[in-house]
């Protein structure tokens, strides 16, 4: 391997970083991100999509495949707020939604949309029309936040059940983070929200949880070898460890993720973004906010003895 790619040779076998030395900078870091996410929600507030905040749903058929790229090019010219275009069901069928017209209420502006599409698309049909109103988006809402909230519960739940208590506090308090600096960048930029940005938040609560599993299991292995090493050593001995298969799991789902955030258009790039992001902040939130609460609280080393594995007899 390394006569084919020579630059392996720089990379060390073994690392010693003082992770926990790190910890109070990296504290101060997020505390600072933090306030600068609940101001950004306070003063600008999150970009809410067509199923939030109501609107209009159509679907088109044509002739051939949809032409998703001139149907948002019309939308455009239209003046349609937070207008969005995707395939729906088959390709000759779309699914065309959009919060307003410029100028027009929902009635007009919806007939005024339709009477466009079919006039500058040839052979664009409209067969379908529905409005998402306020009510329903309000228990859209809802529903994602009871979802966010059960999927934590249980991950409290397991984290608790699997290792210790201070464990699954440190978990939920950095999937907190996690989902808290997410919404802080949506605000920022600006991205739309819809369902499935709910879908990406679930997506980053698992990776995350997934990455505190592994980081705790390995700081668990530890604590039962070195009873007598202190917590903050074993912590970064722990780490050092994992620190290669953080990397490779960390660039490899970003360069997945970078193919479609590139070439995935609008309809993929709310998605994607907030996928890319939540994994790399979920990765520093392991190190940098699970570890510290279990260092703050300490940790019971008695409740499991470590016990030597024997030979095993042959099976006959």
């Amino acid at each position: 391997m390394t006569r084919f790619w020579p630059l392996i040779r720089l990379v060390p076998r073994q690392t010693h970083f003082n992770f926990v030395g790190l910890a109070p900078y990296a504290a101060a870091l997020s505390a600072l991100a933090l306030l600068g996410a609940v101001a950004s929600f306070m003063v600008q507030g999150m970009n809410f999509g067509v199923d939030f905040v109501g609107g209009t749903v159509m679907e088109v058929t044509t002739p051939g495949p949809a032409p998703l790229g001139q149907v948002r090019a019309v939308m455009a010219r239209l003046g349609a707020h937070d207008a969005q275009v995707q395939i729906f069901g088959n390709p000759h069928s779309a699914r065309v939604q959009f919060r307003s017209v410029e100028g027009k209420d929902s009635n007009t502006g919806a007939r005024f949309v339709a009477t466009q599409l079919a006039s500058q698309i040839p052979g664009l049909k409209v067969t379908g029309e529905s409005t998402v109103g306020a009510k329903v988006s309000g228990e859209l809402v809802w529903s994602g936040v009871l979802a966010l909230g059960t999927a934590l519960a249980l991950m409290l739940l397991y984290i608790w059940f699997r290792f210790q208590l201070q464990f699954g506090l440190g978990a939920i308090l950095a999937l907190f983070h996690d989902i808290l600096l997410t919404i802080g960048l949506l605000c920022v930029t600006q991205v739309e929200v819809s369902m499935t940005s709910i879908a990406a938040l679930l997506t980053v609560i698992g990776y995350s949880m997934n990455e505190k599993v592994i980081s705790f299991d390995r700081l668990r292995e530890n604590l039962r070898k070195y009873k007598k090493t202190p917590l903050r050593d074993v912590i970064n001995l722990s780490e050092n460890e994992r620190l290669s298969r953080t990397i490779i799991t960390g660039t490899t789902a970003l360069l997945a993720l970078s193919g479609a955030l590139v070439m995935g258009g609008p309809a993929l790039f709310p998605l994607v973004f907030t996928m890319a992001f939540g994994i790399f902040i979920g990765t520093y939130s392991s190190i940098y906010v699970a570890l510290p609460v279990i260092l703050l609280w300490g940790v019971n080393r008695d409740d499991e003895t470590a016990r030597a594995i024997g030979p095993q007899p042959a099976r006959p």
